[in-house]
C-alpha cells in the first residue's frame, strides 16, 4: 500500500472518529452554537457579508473576525485567517472569510488542487493544506464519510465586492506546534498561530 492511500486511510479514520465525537457531543450538549460551524456537514455556503475586520495582526486573532493573518490572491481575492482552535477531539479548525475585492464573481478554480478528490466536488476551500515546518509534515483537509471535505463549499462562486466566512477542519498537529503554514493553492503562504480551546 503506498504512503498516498494510506494517507487517504488515516484521514478517512480520522472523519469517521471526528464526525462520532462531534455527534455525541452535539447530543450531550442540546444546545447550539451560532458561530461555530457544523463540521458534519458536507458543505457550508455562506451567502452573508462580513463587513468586520481590521489590520492583519500576526500575534493575534479572534472569533469576533479580527484578522491574525491575511493572504492576499490574484484577481483581487483574499483570504483573512481569524482563528486556528486546537480542540480536545485531535482536530484544528481554521475559520475565517474570504473577499472577492474585484468586480467580477470568482470561482475558486485551481483552490482544489491540492487534493485531488475534491477536483469533482465543486468550489471550496477544499485545496488547503497546513505545513508544520519543524516536524516536516503537511496535514489536509479532513473529509466526511462521503469523501466530502470538512470545509465551506462555495456553490456559484462569490460574487464580484462579495464576503464570505469560510472554515475548515484538519488533523491537529503535535501539541507543542503552535504554528504553521497555511497553503491554498494558486495563492502564497500564511504563518497563522494554534491557539488551545
Amino acid at each position: 500500500m503506498g504512503t498516498r492511500e494510506i494517507g487517504k486511510l488515516l484521514r478517512s479514520a480520522a472523519a469517521v472518529v471526528m464526525t462520532a465525537a462531534l455527534a455525541f457531543t452535539l447530543t450531550a450538549c442540546g444546545g447550539e452554537d451560532d458561530k461555530a460551524p457544523d463540521a458534519g456537514s458536507s458543505s457550508q455556503p455562506s451567502g452573508e457579508e462580513n463587513q468586520g475586520g481590521g489590520e492583519a495582526n500576526p500575534d493575534s486573532g479572534s472569533e469576533d473576525g479580527e484578522a491574525m493573518a491575511t493572504v492576499n490572491g490574484a484577481n483581487g481575492v483574499n483570504i483573512v485567517v481569524t482563528s486556528a482552535v486546537r480542540d480536545e477531539g485531535g482536530f484544528v479548525t481554521v475559520k475565517g472569510r474570504v473577499e472577492n475585492t474585484s468586480d467580477q464573481a470568482y470561482t475558486f478554480d485551481g483552490w482544489a488542487k491540492g487534493d485531488q478528490d475534491f477536483l469533482d466536488k465543486g468550489a471550496s476551500v477544499g485545496g488547503m493544506t497546513l505545513v508544520d515546518k519543524e516536524g516536516k509534515k503537511r496535514y489536509y483537509i479532513l473529509r466526511d464519510t462521503d469523501n466530502n471535505c470538512l470545509c465551506t463549499m462555495f456553490p456559484g462562486g462569490l460574487g464580484a465586492g462579495k464576503t464570505a466566512d469560510f472554515f475548515a477542519q484538519f488533523p491537529a498537529p503535535p501539541a507543542s506546534t503552535t504554528e504553521v503554514d497555511l497553503q491554498v493553492p494558486t495563492m502564497s503562504s500564511a504563518t497563522i498561530r494554534i491557539t488551545d480551546k
